[in-house]
């Protein structure tokens, strides 16, 4: 029987956005949530502060599906930044590089009850200097394909490259911004070579965009949700 599936929404996403994944996982069989985001609940979170609010809106998501579905393990998609917030919630490491945290809970240990965890468009590195922090300690504490119990598949769109061109500047600089390197393919936000984890299973899939875009393929759109859907438990 396929495992009940939590979606984590990208940064200064809400729920609604991906409606079309979750009907979409659940025409393959796979019981689905979105952890109930809305947009606002991300302005804790700007200028690189911690994403507490978010862990914690991610457990309680994550302890609701188990309790009505009566599993004991989910699979776990974040799309975008939603991808290494999870990667947090997995962790044995207490996340406390933000003072602001003091005598909060900022440890989740979650791994032993996830059996997959799918990043879609997700920056596993950065360069800008407000998401460096966070993902530093993701990086440190928890490199590549960190638990061994778990299948990690990293899935990154190539559907639009960046140039410095009037129509392309944007995804120039978003590529510049996660990478270094502004002239290479990615999802006209995350550049492929970000999108990707050593250790992992790492999937390029062409056309796909980050986003939602009305007539184009994204991470959710109901022909591509079947490709990464194949590796969940």
């Amino acid at each position: 029987m396929a495992l009940p599936t939590v979606i984590l929404p990208g940064y200064l996403a809400g729920a609604s956005p991906y409606a079309e994944m979750e009907k979409g996982l659940r025409e393959l069989g796979f019981p689905a949530a979105t952890v109930p985001l809305r947009r606002r609940d991300w302005l804790p979170t700007l200028g690189g502060r911690s994403v507490v609010p978010i862990l914690q809106s991610l457990d309680r998501a994550v302890k609701q599906v188990m309790q009505e579905t009566g599993s004991d393990r989910i699979n776990l998609v974040g799309h975008s930044a939603g991808g290494w917030i999870a990667r947090i919630y997995l962790g044995e490491i207490p996340y406390d590089v933000h003072p602001g945290d003091s005598g909060k809970v900022c440890l989740w240990k979650a791994h032993p009850q996830v059996a997959t965890l799918v990043t879609l468009g997700t920056p596993h590195v950065s360069q800008e200097r407000w998401t460096k922090r966070n993902l530093e300690f993701v990086k440190t504490h928890y490199p590549g394909a960190f638990y061994s119990a778990i299948r990690y598949v990293c899935v990154a769109g190539k559907a639009i490259y960046g140039d410095r061109s009037w129509g392309n500047w944007f995804t120039y600089s978003s590529y510049e911004l996660t990478c270094g390197q502004g002239k290479c393919w990615g999802d006209g936000i995350t550049p492929v070579e970000a999108a990707h984890l050593d250790g992992a299973e790492n999937l390029t899939l062409d056309g796909v965009l980050h986003s939602p875009r009305q007539g184009k393929a994204w991470y959710g759109s109901p022909a591509i949700v079947p490709v990464w859907a194949d590796y969940l438990a």
